[in-house]
């Protein structure tokens, strides 16, 4: 039997749950943050968690379905469930609604108001894979659709966005933009030859840099929120421990040991969640 389900787990990305941690990370974030004005339940929790799932699976899938001809010309996705024939389009595509219509029932627990900025940004998910065609930075595009997910969960609990929702989102933003361009890297020579776009082309040489840089002001937007909302002393310690790993980060991609740079950011993400619950649930 799984067999025959192992197709639809790979196509859906479950089998690699980075992409559902980087999601849920921001996601928490968010709902986190809304723990100042609001009582968080495990419902909200469990909406976010379970809405992570659905929403990044129905992202890989959208993207395999747009993407399965030029998978086919790409060394890493070229075992990939459409592009080897294990799943037929029309499968996908089944598969891609059933995916759809559970993300939609997930919101019917939440509220109008969430419902209508989900949608929205569902609209986003459809098209980003369309702007690797013709937009030359879409990890621009994916930063504002996949960080949402702060904003949709802090909405679960508040109708208000404060400066520190805000704030948080902007630099979530930038955060994908820097991680999405190091996972970039892997494809770039296969990207340049087929017309695909992306931020590792388009900043050369200056790619590393202006990723450490994005990933700094996203560290800068965490300590401004940090400050807005008193947090405790303890917070350098976040700080600190996410300096670190920015600088593990940088040593990796020296090594030209891409995958896993990309894969430091679930620490990354981790650790900023951590704190963010220390200091607003426990502290």
């Amino acid at each position: 039997m799984y067999q025959n389900i192992r197709p639809y787990v790979e196509l859906a990305r479950l089998d690699k749950p980075i992409g559902i941690y980087l999601l849920l990370w921001p996601s928490l974030l968010g709902l986190l943050i809304s723990g100042f004005n609001s009582n968080i339940g495990f419902k909200e929790f469990f909406i976010v968690i379970i809405g992570s799932i659905l929403v990044r699976s129905c992202g890989c899938v959208i993207n395999d379905i747009s993407d399965f001809k030029i998978d086919k010309l790409v060394k890493r996705t070229v075992g990939r469930p459409l592009a080897s024939g294990a799943v037929t389009l029309k499968s996908a595509w089944r598969f891609f609604f059933l995916l759809s219509f559970l993300s939609i029932l997930i919101l019917l627990f939440t509220n109008p108001f969430t419902i209508k900025i989900s949608l929205f940004f569902a609209l986003l998910i459809v098209l980003y894979p369309l702007t690797k065609r013709f937009f030359i930075a879409p990890q621009i595009i994916l930063g504002i659709t996949f960080g949402s997910g702060s904003i949709i969960s802090y909405s679960l609990v508040s109708d208000t966005f404060t400066v520190s929702i805000l704030l948080l989102y902007v630099g979530i933003i930038a955060w994908i933009v820097s991680f999405d361009t190091i996972y970039a890297f892997q494809d770039k020579e296969d990207d340049i030859n087929i017309g695909v776009k992306s931020t590792a082309i388009l900043w050369g040489t200056n790619s590393i840099k202006i990723c450490q840089s994005l990933q700094i002001f996203f560290y800068f937007m965490l300590t401004l929120v940090a400050l807005i909302n008193s947090f405790s002393f303890y917070f350098i310690i976040t700080l600190i421990i996410l300096i670190l790993l920015l600088f593990f980060q940088k040593k990796l991609i020296n090594q030209c040991k891409f995958l896993e740079a990309f894969k430091i950011n679930n620490l990354i993400g981790l650790v900023a969640v951590i704190s963010f619950y220390f200091e607003i649930i426990i502290y």
